[in-house]
């Protein structure tokens, strides 16, 4: 399993390599404190997104993660960032997550497209078995969002990250296996109609 960066793009959305170029457009969006109040790092200013942006990338140069920011296709505006995650070619395995959206463009499909389109390559491009998502504990939201998408619950790690704040995060796994693809890919498709 090679994990290359690759544009994915739909109806809705297009999901682009992140490049360190992208500071300016992300910072428009991304600077306010809903977007990041159960992430692991603290952004709150444009230093901090270069950071985060640096480090995702670094990650993605060890093999590791592939980030990418999220576009509307109908504004042409970057509005938000996604990525696989803890990648393990070896077991076909890896995760979806840091994924956020700015507030204006939550709840309008493009999360879910973006889901799919990440699924459909997980699974139907690379050939992964197993795609994973985590959350916050506390994030009520993420969890009803990954549960939606057709992803199973698998438990909770306690004390799994130390918070900005010092708080710990328990974290919430979920996951999707290659045997339940077609029949979650179905659901996604279904849940996009209703957006079209």
């Amino acid at each position: 399993m090679i994990v290359e960066p690759v544009i994915l793009e739909g109806r809705r959305v297009r999901l682009e390599p992140m490049r360190i170029e992208h500071l300016g457009a992300l910072a428009e969006v991304a600077l306010v404190p809903e977007v990041w109040r159960w992430s692991p790092m603290l952004v709150t200013t444009e230093a901090d997104l270069r950071a985060w942006m640096e480090q995702s990338l670094e990650m993605a140069a060890a093999g590791k993660a592939m980030p990418w920011v999220t576009r509307s296709v109908a504004s042409g505006k970057i509005v938000g960032s996604t990525r696989f995650m803890d990648i393990d070619a070896r077991n076909h395995g890896l995760e979806i997550g840091g994924t956020w959206i700015a507030p204006a463009w939550q709840r309008s499909g493009i999360n879910v497209e973006a889901k799919y389109l990440q699924l459909r390559h997980a699974f139907e491009t690379l050939g992964a078995i197993r795609v994973a998502f985590k959350t916050h504990h506390q994030n009520a939201q993420s969890q009803t969002a990954i549960a939606a998408l057709g992803a199973q619950s698998e438990g909770v790690f306690r004390n799994h990250m130390i918070m900005p704040d010092g708080s710990l995060r328990h974290s919430v796994w979920f996951s999707i296996i290659q045997d339940e693809w077609p029949d979650v890919k179905l659901g996604l498709e279904a849940r996009m109609a209703t957006h079209a």
